[in-house]
């Protein structure tokens, strides 16, 4: 991670601004700036005066957590003199073809207002790199990476691009209109929602990952404020490629580099590895628990904190917390957070189709059977418990055999290892030695346990 202590760097944020920065630093920087609240507001107060922000800061009280505003305050608060006059009085301006109705909402890098397209008779959003990151070259090269990224994805769950004007100052971008709410702004509504729910939210969203890692993309920032959730037909909606990267981007491979929301980051990316697909799949499993517990997994109350758990803590289990969450929800959310990539799912669509399966198994539960890859996951004992399990039914079966043989005691000196430790097949002592007397004079018995250790080793090889 790009720490707080060597970031917060005042004459380096001024630098940034005046865009004096290598592209590397910049790109750095700007990751930093994103979570680091100290910098956002020196960053303000370089970029425009006191009073300005002041007005900001009234115009955007309601404004929640997530960046979206209601509509009830007045757009004429916010600093918008990018816009160019509009000859509709009911209008607030223009930018390039589109006419501004008012604000939907602000974020860290950009101003979400809503537009009318004249040409073709329609509500837009249009999205605007805030003015005090529009001097930094890093930060207009993001939102057109984000714009381009986006465009490429061409999917009923992904937020389409209408337009790009990357040359306009701010620069700006035009997507649909969709009336509703974002996935955090319900959460934050309504609390934990219903399994039915998050299974089909859950799909959906991987539907929409499938589609852009299908183009090589990853999109590196899924969390339920860049889920939208269209009003009347609950269609989800993936938004903000800001992060995204095309997956054999050479950026990939610099170290220390981290972009991201804290919260619903995979190990991986905390760490400022190069990341694949399955970072995306880490984060949805990290999505879904919320969804289900009402809050993110990974708290604490620094971003180093919450970076620390996420690479080193287990989550709480989520029956804990809310038991109408079935045993293999549990489970499949818990392999989509598995802290290695390889021990998740391979893909999105796997995932996809797994999740829609389970959702027809809720609905009709007497009727569509839970997925076979689902139901195995509860099947199987949990990976780290395989080797004792293993080890634990050989020492119980040894010991019968010894108990008829007469050898008892000396199985319980040979076989039992020290207190604290697991026993394996290595570290198993043999009862039955192949240079022992005893397995000359009993040649029958000899040949029994030898059976029954290797039925128990085929066993063990078939379950696990």
């Amino acid at each position: 991670m790009v720490a707080h202590s060597s970031q917060c760097d005042q004459a380096q944020l001024q630098r940034l601004l005046e865009d004096q920065l290598p592209e590397t630093v910049q790109t750095e920087v700007a990751a930093h700036i994103e979570t680091c609240s100290v910098c956002q507001c020196r960053l303000e107060s370089f970029a425009a005066t006191a009073d300005v922000w002041h007005e900001m800061r009234e115009a955007l009280s309601d404004v929640d957590d997530d960046g979206f505003a209601s509509h009830s305050h007045s757009i004429h608060s916010v600093p918008l003199d990018f816009l160019s006059p509009s000859d509709n009085p009911a209008m607030v301006g223009r930018i390039g073809e589109f006419e501004i109705l008012e604000l939907i909402g602000s974020g860290g890098m950009g101003i979400v207002l809503k537009g009318y397209d004249h040409e073709l008779n329609r509500y837009v959003a249009v999205k605007v790199l805030h003015p005090h990151c529009a001097t930094s070259a890093g930060a207009r090269r993001r939102f057109a990476r984000e714009a381009q990224a986006a465009a490429a994805v061409v999917h009923q769950h992904v937020v389409a691009i209408h337009a790009v004007g990357a040359h306009h100052h701010p620069p700006y971008l035009v997507m649909p209109f969709v009336p509703g709410e974002s996935l955090q702004q319900r959460l934050t509504r309504l609390g934990p929602l219903e399994v039915v729910d998050v299974l089909r939210i859950g799909q959906q969203v991987a539907e929409g990952l499938a589609a852009a890692h299908a183009q090589g993309l990853v999109h590196r920032d899924i969390k339920p404020a860049n889920i939208l959730l269209e009003r009347n037909v609950d269609r989800v909606l993936l938004t903000d490629f800001g992060l995204a990267r095309a997956a054999d981007d050479a950026s990939l491979t610099q170290s220390g580099v981290i972009a991201g929301t804290p919260q619903f980051m995979s190990p991986e990316q905390a760490r400022g590895e190069n990341v694949d697909h399955r970072t995306d799949l880490f984060s949805l499993g990290t999505v879904l628990y919320t969804l289900l517990a009402g809050h993110s997994p990974f708290r604490a109350e620094t971003a180093m904190g919450v970076l620390r758990r996420v690479c080193d803590d287990s989550p709480r289990p989520l029956r804990e917390l809310n038991p109408s969450v079935p045993d293999w929800l549990e489970r499949f959310i818990a392999r989509l957070q598995a802290k290695s990539a390889a021990d998740r799912f391979d893909s999105a669509l796997e995932v996809a189709e797994l999740l829609k399966g389970s959702l027809a198994h809720i609905q009709q539960p007497t009727v569509v059977p839970l997925p076979d890859a689902v139901a195995r996951l509860v099947r199987r004992p949990l990976k780290s418990n395989r080797l004792v399990l293993w080890g634990g039914a050989s020492v119980v079966a040894l010991g019968v055999w010894a108990a008829g043989l007469g050898l008892w005691p000396e199985f319980l000196r040979t076989s039992i290892p020290p207190a604290g430790l697991n026993p394996s097949p290595s570290s198993i002592p043999p009862v039955v030695s192949p240079d022992s007397d005893w397995n000359d004079s009993h040649p029958q018995e000899a040949q029994a346990v030898r059976k029954a250790i290797e039925r128990l080793e085929g066993e063990a090889s078939d379950q696990f």
